[in-house]
């Protein structure tokens, strides 16, 4: 009997080859684009589980909010870590993380440029799993001026990496580093990204409002995380209540795998995901998939009038219906098995684009290829039931005597159904060609919003030796002598890469008292020239001046927010005083001037408090060079030469302003282009269904387009007719789909505090590209049927 049900379904392909291959084609669309999605989305929720400890490691991450002003942030100070492991028996380890262990590298003659290094305890091997290849775990990063490689950076350096034990190293100012070990490379499926690992001094410490590292503990066995953060509060009232007053302050353990998706603190280590986006992409993929089963449910029903009297035939010899059933079901198998061995293919091709365009390393390769198989086989059958089942049943249950005279009415094709799931096609086709419309333009919104100040022509590299830092001043004047260079300037940090920091500040208040517990603000240092070079507006005020010693150590900056937060009616002159040490030693300065606000880093987060002061001569190292328009080429070539009379060896890394900020987006960007995809999927699969069921509409109605056509009709009448009913259609489902759209639109825009407001337009114009499209592909049946010849329509009346 199978061997029969074979026979007949690939006898009802060739016989129904258009309507087949629709079908075959929609439903290998819909898988490929949920293989891909499942590839995507295991990736990003796989993020730091390859740790074997993963389930008891956390990190610690806080915030507070006072009278003025409120922080959330991932960083902590350099006591914490000491602290913690002190006070909570719960915490078996702990392990500080700094990003400032990168710059240019060197050995013998070789220079390589590389910022992912981190400052780590030796501790961090007892807590994450990096595998070591060369040297030992235990003892790697035990003393100072101890680095361990990874193999891509040992190879690089030594061509084997099994060489590099023992090699010095030189960073900075020839500071040695010795080799004391090689691990793997780090997956990509993690948030922690270095080429290299340094030594922390094992008494490093600092100021409790130093901000500047990342805080890991690994929770004993069997210890309870709720427990211990019930604990947590105490340890504000004992280390920091006395520097921060009466501020509204919690410390938070945040799971090590939950960090991807589910954190968005400030100064994050690397850029994150985020969870609603997972959920997003995994609705728009299995809304594909449901575009593909409807168009197949649909496509089927609506040719079932070609099959009445077969199935009136084989009840009447004696045929049960849950043999007909069976044949049917067989045939649906059948056809999904086919779609998926299309789907493999298109993923195949498809996986390397859908790498670069949403950053990944997606692959199909799995070591357990037992269990994929079982899943791929149990998706292939659920799919082939959700499609088959009620077409299934529907064309089973004809009564034979009806069935063979044909008189079974309006329940043929389930036209309210059909209907119905054209609907559903085109909510979901409209709702994604209108969110993608969204994302694309809060994207160009936040390219080009005014930051506050000139990114463009705007580069900064960073000085990684003292000598030169202490020239600084030459190197900028001889800068300033090319006709390609309009501004030079020093800081202590380039913006646009989240790594600005914040610290703890005393600030007067409006009413001239100077409060005992400190606020955290945003703080960098730079020089006087930083404004002109930036073209930030100075409001009020006066700017600093490099040949004020007072200056230097007595003098900040402030912004609009720094004001607004305070209260000030007057800000000029009013008093900061800042820690110049970890032992609480304080210094005063005045403010001497405002500056209008600007972005530090992504629109994504709001303009903070900040406070800018003079960089001390070790913390001018981020050299700013506004160079004309159209002068880059000539303005990189005379920076590199005329460095290099200050630091022969040096390789200069250049960074633009503009790039950097764009780098803030990227994942957004990203998300924009596979949504983008998939819209464009959906599309092409529901324009597939509405092709086929065009189709049959024409195919249905041919005696009457003939008479019609006798009787005088035009071919626009004809056309009219045909494409009526499927327009009216979407228009219902834009109707259902822009509600829906600006729901989903909303929730995804409060992850940026500067946002675009939603226009009606991008929303109707959604709608009218639906229809449009609908319109084109019904069009093309619709013609067709009204160019055909009357005659051979009514030949057999």
């Amino acid at each position: 009997m199978l061997r029969n049900y074979f026979k007949i379904a690939f006898r009802n392909f060739r016989n129904q080859r258009m309507f087949s291959s629709l079908n075959i084609f929609g439903l290998a669309i819909g898988m490929a684009a949920v293989w891909l999605m499942v590839l995507y989305v295991a990736d990003e929720l796989s993020y730091d589980r390859f740790h074997d400890k993963s389930d008891r490691i956390y990190r610690v991450v806080h915030e507070a909010k006072w009278a003025t002003g409120s922080f959330k942030m991932a960083p902590t100070s350099a006591p914490y870590a000491p602290a913690l492991q002190n006070d909570y028996p719960e915490i078996e380890k702990t392990v500080r993380i700094s990003t400032e262990g990168g710059g240019t590298i060197r050995f013998d003659e070789k220079a390589i440029e590389a910022n992912d290094i981190y400052f780590t305890d030796a501790s961090i091997f007892d807590v994450f799993t990096y595998p070591m290849l060369y040297g030992d775990r235990k003892t790697a990063l035990q003393g100072t001026q101890k680095i361990v490689l990874t193999k891509t950076l040992a190879e690089k350096l030594f061509g084997d990496a099994s060489k590099a034990l023992g090699k010095t190293v030189l960073f900075s100012n020839n500071f040695p580093n010795t080799v004391s070990g090689v691990i793997a490379d780090g997956p990509t499926n993690s948030h922690l990204q270095f080429s290299a690992l340094r030594s922390l001094p094992d008494n490093y410490t600092a100021g409790w409002q130093q901000f500047e590292l990342y805080t890991y503990v690994l929770l004993k066995k069997g210890a309870d995380p709720d427990k211990l953060d019930k604990k947590l509060p105490g340890f504000f009232a004992k280390y920091l209540k006395k520097e921060s007053g009466d501020a509204e302050y919690k410390m938070i353990l945040q799971p090590l795998t939950s960090i991807h998706l589910h954190s968005h603190y400030a100064y994050e280590l690397s850029t994150n995901g985020n969870i609603n986006t997972i959920y997003i992409f995994s609705v728009v993929a299995a809304l594909i998939l449901a575009i593909a089963c409807i168009n197949y449910i649909n496509l089927y029903t609506a040719r079932s009038m070609k099959r009445v009297r077969e199935v009136g035939v084989r009840k009447a010899v004696g045929s049960r219906r849950s043999q007909l059933i069976g044949q049917f079901l067989t045939e649906s198998f059948l056809m999904t098995l086919l779609a998926g061995c299309i789907a493999t293919l298109l993923v195949v091709i498809a996986l390397p684009s859908f790498n670069e365009l949403a950053d990944k390393a997606l692959t199909l390769n799995n070591n357990d290829g037992l269990s994929t198989t079982l899943a791929a086989g149990a998706f292939l059958l659920l799919i082939s039931l959700v499609s088959g089942i009620y077409p299934a049943i529907m064309l089973s249950g004809f009564r034979p005597v009806a069935a063979l005279k044909g008189r079974i009415g309006g329940q043929i094709g389930g036209v309210q159904l059909r209907q119905s799931l054209v609907v559903f096609q085109f909510v979901a086709t409209v709702v994604m060609i209108a969110c993608t419309g969204i994302v694309y333009r809060q994207l160009h919104y936040v390219g080009n919003k005014d930051l506050g100040f000139n990114k463009d022509q705007v580069l900064t590299f960073h000085i990684d030796k003292n000598e030169p830092r202490n020239q600084v001043g030459a190197i900028k004047e001889k800068l300033n002598q090319s006709p390609s260079v309009e501004s030079v300037s020093a800081a202590s940090n380039p913006l646009g890469n989240n790594t600005l920091g914040g610290g703890g500040l005393f600030v007067e208040t409006e009413t001239g008292e100077m409060p005992g517990s400190t606020q955290i603000v945003q703080k960098f240092s730079a020089d006087a020239d930083y404004l002109k070079t930036l073209e930030i507006k100075l409001l009020q005020g006066r700017n600093f001046q490099d040949e004020s010693p007072a200056d230097l150590v007595g003098a900040v900056l402030v912004n609009e927010a720094m004001v607004k937060k305070q209260g000030w009616n007057e800000p000029i002159g009013k008093r900061i005083k800042y820690f110049i040490d970890e032992k609480g030693t304080t210094k005063e300065a005045k403010v001497i001037g405002v500056v209008a606000d600007f972005h530090t880093y992504s629109l994504q987060h709001k303009i903070e408090p900040l406070v800018i002061q003079m960089p001390a001569p070790g913390d001018r190292d981020n050299i700013y060079v506004r160079i004309q328009p159209g002068k880059t080429k000539e303005a990189l070539s005379f920076i590199n030469s005329t460095y290099k009379q200050f630091d022969p060896e040096a390789k200069l890394d250049f960074h633009f302003l503009d790039e950097n900020f764009s780098r803030q987006y990227q994942s957004e960007q990203k998300q924009g282009s596979v949504l983008l995809s998939f819209a464009i999927l959906a599309i092409v699969t529901a324009c597939l269904g509405l092709f086929g069921l065009a189709a049959f509409a024409a195919e249905a109605r041919t005696k009457e387009i003939g008479v019609r056509k006798v009787l005088g009709a035009s071919v626009q009448n004809v056309v009219v007719l045909l494409s009526g009913d499927f327009l009216k259609l979407v228009l219902i489902a834009t109707a259902i789909g822009i509600p829906i759209a600006v729901y989903a639109m909303q929730s995804w825009l409060k992850n940026f505090e500067y946002r675009e407001d939603l226009s009606w337009w991008v929303f109707a114009l959604s709608g009218l590209t639906a229809l449009a499209i609908a319109l084109l592909t019904v069009s093309f049946q619709a013609l067709k049927a009204a160019l055909a010849n009357p005659v051979e329509a009514l030949r057999g009346e």
